[in-house]
């Protein structure tokens, strides 16, 4: 993915040649309140359009992989608790 010098984006979003046209970054006025939330919308929308639904199998693996990992978890969690319980007991009980 080769950009040319124009196309390449600076650290602040701008794009170089615009960076190097306004004197930097922090020389840009910032727009309105309104404008930036109308901006902020235009791109939550813009990524809502990009997601794609999962399809009813990919869903129920997706399902099945998480509960079958927040069972483990759980079990984990579990041994541990029991096991510093134990520990617990017979240092100080």
């Amino acid at each position: 993915m080769s950009e040319s010098p124009s196309e390449a984006v600076g650290a602040g979003g701008a794009r170089a040649d615009e960076v190097k046209k306004k004197g930097g970054p922090s020389a840009d006025k910032k727009p309105n309140i309104f404008a930036r939330i109308a901006l902020f919308v235009r791109q939550v929308v813009a990524e809502l359009r990009k997601v794609v639904t999962p399809t009813r199998s990919e869903l129920i693996t997706y399902t099945t992989v998480v509960l079958v990992f927040v069972v483990v978890v759980m079990a984990f969690v579990t041994v541990l608790d029991l096991g510093i319980g134990k520990a617990v007991m017979w240092v100080f009980g």
